[in-house]
């Protein structure tokens, strides 16, 4: 994390000067780091999300720093955090946009016993942990921020730790509480 994070912040630093290069030196720099952060976040998903990776990458990219003009990042952390925030959208959104269809639209008649079966290996619900960090968000939003840094980022808790200005040990005691409440909450 050495060099590339000294490497990351100067050049976010390029960026919010207005060096248009420096944004592919940072894709390039950072591409294998996000692209494996958006691959562990779909395994989480439904077997068949049709979302692959490189796309979540891309979107988040476009949302985050391509077409804005020169945002300000803190580092590496701070950059990766805002990615965190954008890949959550976009799974809710594409989540969303999924659960929109119309009922029975272009879907085959199955067996209540196969839909219950399906539903029980069906892992977490993307736009259910939305919802439900919204609803943290308004009662404790600390909580709710360091959760979808941990979750969404995969930041560790150094890293953690420094997005939010706290100590490291803080984060752990928060982050145990924060499990705690996902697995009630879901």
């Amino acid at each position: 994390m050495g060099l590339s994070s000294n490497e990351a912040t100067q050049l976010l630093q390029r960026i919010h000067e207005g060096d248009a290069e420096a944004k592919d030196q940072l894709l390039g720099l950072l591409y294998d780091e996000l692209r494996g952060l958006a691959g562990s976040l779909l395994a989480r998903e439904r077997k068949d999300h049709t979302l692959q990776p490189t796309e979540l990458v891309h979107e988040v990219w476009l949302r985050t720093l391509a077409e804005q003009e020169g945002p300000q990042f803190n580092g590496r952390s701070h950059f990766l955090a805002a990615v965190a925030q954008a890949m959550r959208h976009v799974l809710v959104d594409h989540a969303r946009a999924r659960a929109s269809l119309k009922r029975g639209e272009g879907r085959a008649n199955v067996a209540l016993d196969a839909v219950l079966h399906g539903f029980e290996e069906q892992s977490l619900d993307v736009v259910e942990l939305s919802d439900a960090l919204e609803w943290l968000q308004s009662r404790d939003p600390d909580l709710a921020r360091l959760i979808e840094l941990r979750y969404f980022a995969g930041l560790s808790i150094p890293e953690t730790a420094a997005v939010l200005g706290i100590s490291a040990s803080t984060v752990e005691r928060s982050w145990r509480i924060g499990r705690m409440w996902l697995r009630k909450a879901l």
